[in-house]
């Protein structure tokens, strides 16, 4: 088998399969296996889970758990963010054509790119393709704390899908759940809907039966897209699955950051940093306002006894947390737990 390549291991690290999670996981707990042990499992070696033990070649050592989970963050959030890149040009060049004028176009169904231009349209299609709607909902929300009037302008709609025990799951951002609005309308909305949050998530994005999407198509959302074509959907939702496997859902804490007195979302703040960004970025992503970020700068700053900006950017990288925070989802990439390294004193 070990000749046979990944033809019988067509996975990831972050789904290993069964053969290679005993062998990785019997390493992990022993410091090594022996390389015939792997030899079933090319996998393993492929993904650079194993390496050869430089003191005995007969001898194979386990990556860490910590820098495997590392790397694999570090891919999703990169490709992640090449999607958002990708449907930003993908908006840009829609809208250049939409200005040109022509013809103008019916509600047909048969268009696969539609633009709606102001709010009544936008609310009409969105009204339409609720009632059409039969299976699935998937929205992404992105911003802070949800208003009042957002959460009461779409909740017909909801409360139409809820009656035809369609599903519903929606991404929020985890500044999100302080708003007391949104967790009103989900226990309004009781099973027929599941919320997760992120750190930050892509534009507002609203995909019906994995047929039909809605995006905006200028800043102020008084401009939007129908998305009917297939391949386009089909790239939405696969950006959306993959943000909902790396999102915690909204019942469950956040994790601990491990380091005492910096929360989850000052981790988050101190990535943002480490990466370059400056407060007003860093607030607008994060979905909190600017003085709210700079409040937990300076927070951030005290923990780890920094001075100065240029301070606080070596404290962050000393205490390692110039990386995005953990994902629950990837927890199952460190069990069996191995103690991590320590945190260097600020």
């Amino acid at each position: 088998m070990a000749g046979q390549g990944t033809d019988r291991h067509p996975h990831g690290a972050d789904q290993l399969c069964a053969a290679g999670d005993r062998v990785y996981s019997r390493a992990v707990r022993r410091g090594r296996v022996p390389r015939e042990d792997a030899e079933s499992v090319p996998c393993l070696l492929e993904l650079a889970l194993l390496h050869p033990d430089p003191d005995d070649m007969g001898w194979l050592v386990p990556t860490s758990p910590q820098e495997v989970m590392t790397r694999l963050l570090r891919g999703v959030y990169e490709e992640v963010s090449a999607s958002q890149a990708r449907v930003g040009d993908a908006v840009s060049a829609f809208e250049w054509y939409a200005g040109l004028g022509g013809r103008v176009q019916g509600p047909a169904e048969g268009v696969a790119i539609r633009v709606l231009d102001g709010l009544p349209r936008i609310r009409a299609a969105m009204d339409a393709a609720t009632e059409a709607c039969t299976s699935e909902v998937l929205t992404v929300q992105p911003g802070g704390i949800r208003r009042e009037d957002e959460l009461s302008e779409g909740l017909h709609r909801a409360l139409g899908l809820r009656h035809r025990g369609v599903r519903m799951r929606d991404l929020y951002t985890h500044v999100a759940r302080h708003g007391q609005g949104l967790l009103n309308y989900m226990e309004l909305m009781g099973d027929s809907a599941e919320a997760r949050t992120l750190d930050e998530v892509l534009e507002r994005l609203i995909l019906f039966d994995r047929t039909v999407a809605f995006i905006p198509a200028n800043s102020d959302r008084t401009i939007a897209l129908e998305l009917r074509h297939p391949a386009l959907v089909d790239y939405l939702v696969t950006v959306f699955e993959r943000l909902w496997r790396l999102a915690i859902p909204l019942a469950s804490p956040l994790p601990s950051t491990g380091i005492e007195g910096i929360t989850h979302r000052e981790r988050s703040i101190a990535a943002l940093l480490a990466e370059g960004h400056q407060d007003a970025v860093v607030a607008e992503r994060l979905g909190i306002s600017v003085r709210t970020c700079r409040a937990h700068i300076a927070r951030l700053s005290e923990t780890l006894g920094a001075a100065s900006r240029t301070q606080l950017g070596v404290r962050i990288a000393q205490a390692g947390l110039d990386d995005p925070p953990r994902s629950p989802e990837l927890e199952a990439v460190t069990a069996p737990a191995v103690p991590g390294p320590a945190v260097p004193p600020a």
